[in-house]
């Protein structure tokens, strides 16, 4: 296995577990959950370009 797909398994993997922590805490997260989604949408893109 070559460091590119190590690499690619760990995005994959943390993509993952950050999805079903985003889904418990839409399931708690008082108000609508839409709000929350586009909130955490905004956050996610705002950190994204931030890092390059």
């Amino acid at each position: 296995m070559s460091s590119r797909d190590r690499g690619y398994q760990t995005t994959l993997g943390w993509s993952l577990v950050s999805s079903g922590i985003v889904t418990l805490l839409l399931k708690v997260a008082p108000g609508d959950s839409l709000y929350w989604g586009l909130l955490l949408l905004v956050a996610g893109v705002w950190v994204i370009l931030r890092r390059t």
